[in-house]
């Protein structure tokens, strides 16, 4: 009975931290929400098709829903990564490699032929607009 009992606090500790999430680090979460600069960015993009796309990012994160908003289009995705890991050796939990999977299944883009270490998250919304499954729509701006 003791058993089952430290393996059912156990679970539920699980579940409540996974549900409560890490949440962005600083910078990125003292801001205020980004919404109008996507929506400058990508005048063509609905609001559901930004926060979808953000859904993604934050899925692949792990971080709480909520918080997606507090991401700008000129956020690079390494610079994210690192204020999540700023130590080098640091173990993750496979951030990037959810983030390709994620948005080759989603938007059929591969993130490998486009990756570099400057990479906005700007710049992977335009492109996976382009490469989504019947997009017409082509991007404002890849800077």
């Amino acid at each position: 009975m003791t058993t089952f009992i430290v393996i059912a606090l156990f679970l539920v500790s699980l579940l409540w931290s996974a549900s409560l999430g890490w949440g962005l680090p600083a910078p990125f979460s003292g801001r205020s929400c980004q919404g109008k600069r996507w929506r400058r960015a990508f005048p063509s993009a609905s609001k559901l098709e930004i926060r979808e796309f953000l859904l993604v990012f934050v899925g692949a994160f792990a971080l709480p829903d909520r918080q997606k908003l507090m991401l700008s289009p000129d956020d690079e995705i390494l610079a994210i990564y690192r204020a999540l890991y700023p130590r080098q050796w640091t173990p993750d939990a496979l951030e990037l490699e959810t983030l390709a999977v994620d948005v080759e299944k989603r938007y059929g883009l591969e993130l490998r032929h486009i990756w570099n270490e400057r990479l906005s998250l700007g710049q992977l919304f335009a492109l996976s607009r382009q490469h989504a499954p019947g997009a017409s729509i082509k991007p404002s701006v890849i800077d």
